[in-house]
């Protein structure tokens, strides 16, 4: 199949239902089967696909997250059992890199350690299998589609984990003009109309988010807040936290005039903002309202514990061994001058140190849960 069957799919759904919300255009290009983006077998990560995660950089990033975890599991008793649900595992770097650290390091929690890979492309999961097959074999790992298969036992201790997970999911779009749908002009072409703002998206934007001014437009993220409410029911009766890394801003941020508009797309290494170009060819993505996470978050019984860059959660993580964790098994100069570079670009406002948030949430932990977690050292 080719990138203009999937527009043609989109073009046939436009003509029988007339202009779609914006949402389900994002959802066809990223998840329509055996089409969309993510749907397909492609490569969409690292140097051969169209972007780099921060597992793509280096295993130190795994290596400092099994830390934390293992950190976290200690300051929740060491219990025979916690259960890690990640979110969005991609190619099984992140989880390959956290077992084999906590195999060498952290034997004890690597015991007690099981971790519930939850990707819903089964062309990745597909991949997983073979990538993560000594694990899987070992009853380490599970596969799940969705987050309601991969359910812990009630009273287990849990963490989840998701990376540059909650940026994929399809946005609506709201303009000063109404909300953004897609429709199809005589010749053909994609094209946007707009339609009288719905009233869930109107409560959105007073919640968590502003009303786009003339010539501006935001997003609205249903699909966030649903995967939030469904993380936060995760944790009834049951303890432990979730550490949500992706880029994104606060309300706060939005009404100073910051990240409005944040729609783009990428394709071979390269930014763009037009989400019409190539459906199917091209990741879309937008920033994450890390407002209205936290909101849902709290108000479904969690408790927030910090939000801070990806540099000051690594670098507070790092400073308990001066992050020999990257440089362990690097013998010759170059190497570790090499190594060096890669966590640069990890802890740097020049890399991605200052793109990236982490949004750390808890339930039922001791009060100084936060105090004891290197992770949240510079939290604000």
């Amino acid at each position: 199949m080719t990138e203009s069957a999937l527009r043609q799919k989109i073009s046939e759904v436009i003509r029988r239902e007339g202009p779609i919300p914006f949402s389900r255009y994002m959802e066809m290009c990223l998840y329509e089967p055996g089409l969309g983006y993510y749907a397909r077998p492609r490569e969409q990560f690292g140097k051969a696909g169209d972007f780099y995660t921060s597992s793509d950089v280096h295993a130190v990033f795994g290596r400092l997250l099994c830390r934390q975890f293992e950190e976290m599991w200690r300051t929740l008793g060491s219990p025979k059992q916690i259960d890690l649900l990640e979110l969005g595992p991609g190619r099984g770097l992140f989880t390959l890199d956290v077992l084999d650290w906590a195999a060498k390091k952290f034997p004890q929690f690597a015991d007690a350690l099981h971790i519930r890979a939850v990707e819903t492309s089964e062309w990745l999961r597909d991949r997983l299998q073979e990538r993560l097959g000594k694990y899987i074999t070992a009853e380490k790992v599970t596969l799940h589609p969705g987050i309601a298969e991969a359910q812990p036992k009630l009273g287990h201790s849990i963490l989840v984990f998701a990376n540059e997970f909650f940026d994929a999911l399809p946005v609506d779009l709201v303009s000063d003009r109404g909300e953004v749908r897609v429709g199809i002009d005589d010749s053909g072409k994609l094209t946007e109309v707009f339609v009288p703002v719905r009233a869930e998206f109107l409560d959105y934007l007073d919640r968590h988010s502003i009303h786009p001014e003339e010539g501006m437009r935001t997003e609205v993220n249903l699909g966030a807040v649903r995967y939030m409410e469904q993380i936060a029911k995760l944790f009834d009766n049951r303890r432990g936290a979730a550490f949500l890394v992706d880029y994104g801003y606060t309300r706060e941020e939005q009404q100073a005039g910051r990240y409005i508009d944040t729609l783009m797309t990428y394709r071979q290494h390269q930014a763009s903002a037009d989400p019409y170009h190539a459906p199917g060819e091209q990741d879309i993505t937008s920033h994450v309202n890390f407002t209205a996470l936290r909101t849902i978050a709290v108000q479904r019984g969690m408790d927030y514990l910090g939000l801070l860059t990806q540099a000051q959660f690594l670098i507070g993580i790092g400073e308990v061994n001066e992050f020999a964790d990257a440089f362990e098994v690097t013998a010759l100069p170059q190497e570790r001058a090499k190594v060096a570079l890669q966590l640069k670009h990890l802890v740097t406002p020049a890399g991605i140190g200052e793109i990236f948030h982490v949004l750390v949430l808890g339930r039922c932990l001791p009060n100084d849960a936060p105090r004891a977690l290197h992770g949240l050292k510079f939290a604000r």
